[in-house]
């Protein structure tokens, strides 16, 4: 497996990578796929996955672009596990899109606006970075715990297991 340094390019191919996940998020107004966002993933230098915003198109709320990328890599290099890749996304990612690129195993995120520049074209997801930062029962979304030691159960199955492949 090649170290970090290795895989992160000069930032004259950051610039060419980014640039594309910019050009993803406007061809994505333009087709009138979703919204304004786009984004690339890279592995040795070589772009992996493309991918803009399918929220409206598909109707799917969770088809963000860094998902949809998330999605076509895991695909196209046939792995769950992106060890070994960077993202770029034209806008800093939400807390799903976040976690999603955490449990991929990404390497390094590089992102262009912030989520204020994304809150003034009306995408404010700051009630998301709010809301989980607050116990559960103080949350806006109701939340009952059911079945806990049945769910445990399954768990302590799971950890049984001998041939898992472990994630």
């Amino acid at each position: 497996m090649a170290s970090r340094t290795t895989i992160y390019m000069n930032r004259h191919n950051h610039k060419e990578f980014m640039a594309e996940a910019i050009r993803q998020a406007g061809e994505n107004i333009r087709n009138g796929n979703g919204g304004p966002f786009g984004a690339v993933i890279v592995k040795d230098g070589k772009v992996v996955a493309t991918a803009g915003n399918r929220v409206t198109s598909s109707n799917d709320p969770t088809a963000h672009a860094e998902i949809v990328a998330i999605r076509e890599a895991c695909k196209e290099l046939n792995t769950f596990d992106l060890s070994g890749c960077v993202i770029y996304a034209s806008c800093e990612p939400c807390p799903m899109c976040l976690g999603a690129v955490m449990w991929a195993r990404i390497n390094k995120l590089y992102y262009a606006a912030n989520r204020d520049d994304a809150a003034r074209a009306g995408f404010d997801d700051e009630v998301f970075y709010t809301e989980l930062s607050l116990p559960p029962d103080q949350r806006q979304l109701p939340v009952d715990q059911l079945m806990q030691d049945d769910a445990i159960e399954v768990f302590n199955q799971w950890i049984e297991k001998t041939d898992k492949i472990e994630y």
